[in-house]
């Protein structure tokens, strides 16, 4: 019986060491090299303090900052230890609720109708760091009376932020509100 073991579980120790050790370093070793920014996570700095990351998304809460989706993630938003959705379906009356508070509040902000879709609708994973420029565009006149600055300097910058299609046909164009917050914050009234 130990003939048969011992070639099994040398064979268990060989391809661990290969598939658990080897590759994923040689992996990380190509992404460095390859796209060094996205293989250490898209990290953003501000001053030379990481901030955060450009794949997931903050919570901004005041009226000085573009507001992200909302996050399925709770009790605490943006939680990526408790990524998922909610598991809510479209007749559940506690999603209803969620939503009608969240329309009433971005129509006390100014947010006319139409509201944009994810405005009011979290994304599959709940860390979406990425708004329609519907959204941005509709968040303006809040942040720039919050700021003080002028409409058209904030309406510059979110057209600036827009990131269109991959290749012109892959995805949405969308804005990274992290990007576009920091963008805010170096802005000059």
């Amino acid at each position: 019986m130990l003939k048969h073991l011992r070639p099994a579980f040398s064979l268990v120790i060989l391809m661990t060491i290969i598939t658990g050790v080897a590759y994923p370093y040689a992996m990380t070793g190509v992404a460095k090299v390859a796209a060094p920014a996205k293989a250490d996570g898209s990290l953003l700095a501000k001053d030379g303090q990481i901030v955060g990351s450009a794949l997931i998304g903050q919570n901004f809460a005041s009226d000085r900052y573009f507001w992200p989706r909302p996050s399925a993630t709770s009790p605490n938003p943006y939680d990526p230890t408790a990524s998922g959705g909610s598991n809510l379906g479209p007749t559940a009356a506690k999603l209803k609720d969620r939503v009608a508070g969240d329309v009433d509040k971005l129509k006390k902000t100014g947010i006319s109708t139409p509201i944009p879709a994810d405005a009011v609708t979290a994304s599959g994973s709940g860390l979406d760091p990425d708004i329609t420029p519907a959204y941005a565009l509709a968040q303006i006149d809040r942040v720039a009376k919050a700021r003080g600055i002028e409409t058209g300097k904030v309406s510059d910058l979110v057209n600036a932020q827009i990131e269109n299609r991959l290749f012109g046909f892959i995805g949405e164009p969308h804005v990274n509100v992290l990007s576009l917050n920091m963008a805010l914050d170096a802005l000059k009234s």
